[in-house]
């Protein structure tokens, strides 16, 4: 990583945030929050199909957004995607690692391939650090009088386990380490970095268990009695963003209805 004296980069408006996976469900919330509280919004996805929806409401918030179609599991095409996004948009003040794959089918731990494994950790872990880590580069080497941050959007089963989902439990446990990690090598710039953990939230990802958790939180697994929705994660992370808590940095935030609190 750098170490020379930060370069102070110009200015251009607002602040400029990049998310990842903001194409819908819980990244498009996070980039529609956002816009309104005063960022601009560089997105980012694997898919191109409905981004211009995407694009307009983000607009429609005073934003000024780009769109860049990408593979976060092409680890080697992140550094120059970074520097794309910079020399297209200005500096990066905010990176939300939104976007993630849950596993292939449910199934039994002792029956869980290679191809699922390498698939889900590809994108969830390994896309999401080397990207955090071209990000983090940037950042070092570019002096700003922004408040500056990296969220990570994991989820609760990198804490509590799943042998149904196996390999989609051990990449979000990862994402708790990169948060120690890089929250640790960046304090000393001042540029916080946090960890957002969702409970069980209304997604497309969720639509085909939906009925499962319906059944299940009615019988109280959740102890707010109700699913989450996208905007209770887009709320949480731009409060981080915003700086207001970068003295809290390395730590998570459970966004589950209190779903994680060990009970009796």
């Amino acid at each position: 990583m750098a170490t020379s004296s930060p370069v102070l980069a110009p200015r251009h408006g607002r602040p400029l945030a990049l998310v990842t996976g903001a194409r819908r469900g819980i990244g498009a919330s996070i980039a529609a929050e956002l816009a309104q509280r005063g960022f601009d919004l560089a997105l980012i996805d694997i898919d191109e199909d409905g981004a211009r929806e995407m694009l307009a409401a983000v607009e429609s918030h005073g934003a000024r957004a780009r769109f860049y179609q990408h593979d976060l599991a092409d680890g080697a095409a992140h550094r120059a995607l970074v520097e794309r996004i910079v020399s297209e948009s200005g500096p990066i003040a905010c990176l939300v690692n939104n976007a993630g794959v849950s596993a292939d089918q449910r199934g039994d731990l002792l029956e869980l391939g290679e191809r699922s494994y390498d698939r889900v950790v590809d994108i969830n872990m390994r896309g999401t650090f080397f990207l955090t880590q071209a990000v983090a580069r940037h950042m070092a080497a570019t002096a700003s009088d922004d408040a500056r941050s990296i969220v990570t959007v994991s989820s609760v089963s990198a804490e509590l386990a799943s042998t149904e989902r196996g390999e989609y439990c051990m990449s979000k446990a990862g994402l708790g380490m990169l948060t120690k990690l890089f929250a640790l090598r960046l304090a000393p710039l001042s540029i916080g970095v946090f960890e957002v953990r969702p409970g069980i939230i209304r997604t497309p990802m969720t639509e085909a268990v939906s009925a499962r958790y319906d059944e299940r939180i009615a019988e109280g697994i959740v102890p707010m009695r109700r699913w989450g929705v996208p905007q209770d994660v887009a709320s949480a992370v731009a409060a981080l963003a915003s700086g207001q808590m970068a003295f809290a940095t390395g730590s998570v935030l459970n966004i589950d209805g209190a779903l994680s609190i060990p009970r009796l």
